[in-house]
């Protein structure tokens, strides 16, 4: 919601988390508690350097400190006040910072190798000694005015990075605006937005590759784990990391996690019998108690290139990101699958945030309609309605 909002005004979400759109159009988010019986507001940061995960996660925090007993408000300004008695950090100390913070909501490991890398290569050789303090908007456009439009994509990740390192600052007293804001997205010119799409195989290529893998010369644990992951309709890093805790197959039932979710929601996928099948041969790769898809060395999951190796060995042109893509497709034009149906299916939570249900049933009916699909090749099995 808070993402395609655009009427002034202040908006309810769970926890007292109030977004507010201001008449400029800015966004902002507003926490509204009772501490010691008065009524107060916390800040928790601007849209998007805040996202909406984290502001939730924030106001929840806050709330388990109010139940404490504790102020969270005065708790903030003492920490902001021992922070201004410590030297004023270099930009790549404070980066270092935001990266170490922000590590442990990142559902995937490469984010914090992204930032690093991004900031080592555009930002770092200009601003990284640099007091955060002593930084300036003309400082920003040094960095990201030549590649603002020769690598786009990059320049604008490299300025929300900026930004946020510099938000952190403000949060932290060290300065008193990010020159990294407002000012520098007038002064830029603005880039058509450019939508990629993993590459990706048509829906009805999709068993055809499944075979192809099956008969190859992959190791067991990748092999069956791309076949988990095409009947899952799941992202890599979920089933490279799949555990047997997190396995019921009484009730052909797989529970991924929050930590592990994109969407930072546990997901419970419903397992096909072709699903609960691949699993009764994954049984004999490990101890039988740890990771489903094993890696080579004891204890260690598959590599994060494990699939993506695999598809290139093999010549399909497609990434394993991809084969959820070809599932929505499938879902689309072959089915009369509703489309919260597929989105839950996938694990998307902007079509489920607020609903009570995650329309589990009618999910089971889909994945064991895929599973029949890749089996025959036939779009005529029952799907839900």
């Amino acid at each position: 919601m808070v993402r395609t909002v655009k009427a002034p005004g202040q908006y309810a979400d769970l926890n007292g988390l109030n977004p507010r759109v201001a008449d400029s159009g800015a966004k902002h988010w507003i926490q509204r508690v009772t501490i010691a019986g008065k009524r107060r507001n916390i800040g928790l940061g601007g849209y998007p350097a805040v996202s909406l995960a984290e502001a939730r996660e924030v106001a929840a925090a806050n709330l388990r400190v109010i139940r404490e007993g504790r102020d969270p408000i005065a708790e903030k300004r003492q920490a902001a006040e021992e922070q201004r008695r410590l030297p004023t950090p270099t930009f790549a100390h404070a980066a270092q910072s935001v990266i170490a913070l922000r590590r442990p909501t990142w559902s995937n490991a490469k984010h914090a190798s992204q930032w690093e890398n991004t900031l080592a290569t555009y930002v770092h050789p200009a601003l990284g000694k640099k007091l955060v303090s002593d930084i300036t908007s003309a400082d920003v456009l040094t960095v990201l005015t030549p590649i603002w439009t020769t690598k786009s994509e990059t320049a604008s990740r490299v300025r929300q990075r900026i930004e946020t390192v510099l938000d952190w600052a403000v949060a932290q007293g060290y300065r008193t605006d990010n020159p990294a804001g407002r000012a520098i997205a007038k002064v830029l010119p603005r880039l058509p937005r450019v939508k990629e799409h993993h590459a990706a195989l048509p829906d009805a290529d999709v068993a055809a590759a499944l075979q192809q893998v099956q008969e190859s010369a992959a190791t067991p644990a990748t092999r069956l784990s791309f076949e988990f992951l095409v009947l899952t309709a799941a992202r890599s890093s979920e089933v490279r990391l799949a555990s047997w805790q997190e396995m019921d197959e009484e009730s052909a039932t797989w529970t991924v996690p929050a930590s592990r979710m994109k969407a930072r929601r546990a997901h419970r996928v419903p397992l096909s019998g072709p699903a609960i099948q691949v699993l009764k041969e994954a049984r004999g790769l490990g101890e039988g108690d740890g990771l489903v898809f094993p890696g080579g060395r004891a204890g260690q999951p598959l590599s994060d290139m494990a699939h993506t190796s695999l598809l290139r060995r093999l010549a399909i042109p497609a990434v394993p990101h991809g084969f959820r893509s070809s599932f929505k497709d499938w879902c689309i034009e072959c089915t009369d699958t509703p489309w919260a149906v597929g989105e839950a299916a996938l694990g998307n939570s902007t079509e489920t945030a607020y609903a009570r249900s995650d329309l589990f049933e009618r999910r089971r009916v889909l994945m064991e309609a895929w599973a029949e699909y890749l089996d025959t090749g036939s779009p005529e099995a029952e799907t839900p309605t």
